[in-house]
Protein backbone atom coordinates (compact mmCIF):
# COMPACT_ATOMS: atom_id res chain seq x y z
CA UNK A 1 0.00 0.00 0.00
CA UNK A 2 2.84 2.41 1.08
CA UNK A 3 4.42 1.96 -2.86
CA UNK A 4 0.86 2.42 -4.34
CA UNK A 5 0.49 5.72 -2.60
CA UNK A 6 3.97 7.05 -3.21
CA UNK A 7 3.74 6.41 -6.79
CA UNK A 8 0.43 8.47 -6.80
CA UNK A 9 2.26 10.98 -4.68
CA UNK A 10 5.24 11.06 -7.31
CA UNK A 11 2.34 11.83 -9.94
CA UNK A 12 0.36 14.07 -8.70
CA UNK A 13 2.51 16.02 -6.14
CA UNK A 14 4.58 18.44 -7.68
CA UNK A 15 7.09 20.30 -5.76
CA UNK A 16 7.40 24.01 -6.15
CA UNK A 17 10.72 25.10 -7.98
CA UNK A 18 11.34 28.32 -5.45
CA UNK A 19 14.57 28.68 -7.45
CA UNK A 20 15.53 31.74 -4.99
CA UNK A 21 15.45 29.49 -2.26
CA UNK A 22 17.42 26.58 -3.60
CA UNK A 23 19.68 29.43 -5.01
CA UNK A 24 20.21 30.43 -1.07
CA UNK A 25 20.76 27.47 -0.12
CA UNK A 26 23.60 26.58 -2.36
CA UNK A 27 25.21 29.11 -1.08
CA UNK A 28 24.99 29.15 2.55
CA UNK A 29 26.72 25.23 1.26
CA UNK A 30 29.52 26.57 -0.56
CA UNK A 31 30.24 28.92 2.14
CA UNK A 32 30.31 26.17 4.78
CA UNK A 33 32.33 24.11 3.31
CA UNK A 34 34.82 26.35 2.63
CA UNK A 35 34.54 27.16 6.37
CA UNK A 36 34.73 23.99 7.23
CA UNK A 37 37.08 21.16 7.89
CA UNK A 38 36.76 17.18 6.15
CA UNK A 39 34.65 16.21 9.53
CA UNK A 40 32.59 19.17 9.67
CA UNK A 41 31.63 19.12 5.91
CA UNK A 42 30.72 14.86 6.75
CA UNK A 43 28.66 16.15 9.35
CA UNK A 44 26.73 18.91 7.23
CA UNK A 45 26.52 15.97 4.57
CA UNK A 46 24.81 14.01 6.91
CA UNK A 47 22.47 17.02 8.18
CA UNK A 48 21.40 17.95 4.97
CA UNK A 49 20.68 13.88 3.61
CA UNK A 50 18.68 14.21 6.56
CA UNK A 51 16.70 16.81 6.31
CA UNK A 52 15.93 15.77 2.96
CA UNK A 53 14.87 12.68 3.97
CA UNK A 54 12.48 14.50 6.78
CA UNK A 55 11.31 16.56 3.83
CA UNK A 56 10.27 13.28 1.97
CA UNK A 57 8.19 11.91 4.63
CA UNK A 58 6.13 14.97 5.35
CA UNK A 59 5.18 15.48 1.68
CA UNK A 60 4.25 11.99 2.05
CA UNK A 61 2.19 11.96 4.73
CA UNK A 62 0.61 15.46 3.76
CA UNK A 63 -0.06 13.50 0.48
CA UNK A 64 -1.41 10.86 2.21
CA UNK A 65 -3.64 12.83 4.85
CA UNK A 66 -5.48 14.60 1.43
CA UNK A 67 -5.92 11.67 -0.03
CA UNK A 68 -7.81 9.93 2.93
CA UNK A 69 -9.82 13.29 3.15
CA UNK A 70 -10.66 13.05 -0.61
CA UNK A 71 -11.72 9.41 -0.25
CA UNK A 72 -13.87 10.26 2.76
CA UNK A 73 -15.63 13.26 0.70
CA UNK A 74 -15.72 10.73 -1.96
CA UNK A 75 -18.15 8.28 -0.14
CA UNK A 76 -19.94 11.32 1.82
CA UNK A 77 -21.24 12.38 -2.02
CA UNK A 78 -21.45 9.09 -3.89
CA UNK A 79 -24.53 7.23 -3.19
CA UNK A 80 -24.00 3.80 -2.11
CA UNK A 81 -25.31 0.77 -3.58
CA UNK A 82 -27.98 -1.33 -1.79
CA UNK A 83 -28.97 -4.62 -3.52
CA UNK A 84 -31.77 -4.63 -1.48
CA UNK A 85 -32.74 -1.29 -2.36
CA UNK A 86 -32.39 -1.91 -6.33
CA UNK A 87 -34.54 -5.19 -5.62
CA UNK A 88 -37.25 -3.22 -4.12
CA UNK A 89 -36.84 -0.46 -7.24
CA UNK A 90 -37.11 -2.83 -10.06
CA UNK A 91 -40.10 -4.76 -8.43
CA UNK A 92 -41.65 -1.50 -8.04
CA UNK A 93 -41.33 -0.81 -11.36
CA UNK A 94 -42.55 -4.11 -12.64
CA UNK A 95 -45.34 -3.90 -10.23
CA UNK A 96 -46.37 -0.51 -12.64
CA UNK A 97 -45.77 -2.17 -15.53
CA UNK A 98 -48.13 -4.70 -14.85
CA UNK A 99 -51.05 -2.15 -13.58
CA UNK A 100 -50.49 0.01 -16.81
CA UNK A 101 -51.15 -3.33 -18.90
Amino acid sequence: MKDYIMALHQRFCKEPECWEIKQQISEAERDLQQALDRRGQEQLLKLADLENELHDQISLESFLSGFKLALGIAAELAPSYSFDDDEEQRACQALQRRRGE
